[in-house]
């Protein structure tokens, strides 16, 4: 097996391509649900993870079907990364039959285990636990998966964190622990809640730690890689710390009088993932403008058609309301 990650710009522009239609739908989807949030249509609590888009994308790239991941309640751009259905994504945001988990989980809890998603999840610093047994169980059973959770600023501060990446490393396992620092925990800054970069954290419990550009899709991409391979190779846990902005609220409704004034929109001028990997590739004469372009307009045919389907699909029966809910024995 290879020791080292190729580099992002080192592939071929298909392969490019296909990393810059992860973004793109993502980015269509979340866009397109805070517009249809705001009908009243969507149920629920909301939260969107557009901004994020590179690190999704990154992380993902490197994952077989077969390896798992665990989210947080801002997980829609996980799940599309990971392979979750579009359509019956949206579906269960809008708590239709059709839904991934049939209407029964909503935004913050699509689950698709066939993919290797193994949920957005409402309980903060939910996901850690979760990978552990994943990567407890690659060891034991001698495969090759990764297990790899998603945890934001806030989320890094919960016990179950930090016992995790305790429990990760005794029992040294092939986990990488993602936090996803926005700059927020809700509506209190990260820079007044946590001291020093959470990557350092990771000292203290023996494995390696490492700052990365959340906004640079080749920066998530080399570094998530180095840490997946080493998982893979049975060189145990590491902790990626991926600093990033979201462009929306904590959720859908959050009047954000917490940011400063113009602090979005700078960030979207001069930050935008998006942008970034647009120009880089075409500057570098990688992939054709005319492909992205098509790839941005399919994107949002796809989003307008995913909704569409969303508002013509069933609720669920009443008889289904407690079926996959309880499991018995």
């Amino acid at each position: 097996m290879s020791t080292t990650v190729t580099r992002a710009d080192q592939v071929g522009a298909e392969q490019l391509a296909s990393w810059y239609q992860t973004m793109r739908t993502i980015r269509e989807f979340e866009e397109r649900v805070h517009t249809e949030f705001a009908t009243g249509e969507i149920p629920g609590f909301v939260h969107l993870y557009a901004g994020e888009e590179a690190i999704a994308a990154g992380v993902m790239a490197h994952l077989n079907e077969d390896d798992y991941i665990a989210s947080t309640h801002r997980g829609h751009g996980h799940a599309i990364a990971k392979g979750c259905d579009v359509k019956a994504m949206m579906a269960e945001i809008y708590g239709k039959q059709t839904g991934l988990c049939h209407g029964k989980g909503g935004s913050m809890h699509i689950a698709d285990l066939a993919t290797g998603m193994l949920g957005a999840n409402g309980i903060v610093g939910g996901g850690p636990p979760l990978v552990c047994g994943v990567g407890l169980s690659a060891k034991i059973r001698g495969t090759k998966q990764v297990g790899v959770s998603f945890t934001g600023d806030g989320g890094s501060n919960q016990g179950t964190t930090l016992e995790s990446l305790n429990l990760a490393a005794a029992w040294h396992v092939p986990c990488v622990f993602i936090i996803e620092n926005n700059g927020y925990a809700e509506a209190t800054s990260s820079n007044w809640s946590v001291r020093t970069d959470i990557a350092k954290r990771a000292d203290g419990f023996g494995m390696p730690g490492v700052v990365v550009d959340g906004h640079d899709f080749f920066a998530v991409y080399e570094a998530a890689g180095e840490a997946i391979l080493r998982a893979r190779e049975g060189g145990g846990p590491s902790l990626l710390e991926m600093k990033v902005n979201r462009y929306f609220g904590h959720f859908e409704g959050d009047q954000q009088t917490y940011r400063a004034e113009g602090e979005v929109e700078n960030i979207r001028a001069t930050r935008d993932c998006l942008i970034g990997f647009r120009s880089r590739v075409l500057s570098a004469g990688l992939v054709k403008e005319a492909a992205l372009d098509t790839i941005d307009s399919d994107a949002r045919k796809m989003i307008d058609e995913a909704v569409d389907a969303a508002k013509a699909a069933p609720y669920p029966d009443v008889s289904e309301l407690l079926t996959d809910v309880y499991l018995s024995y």
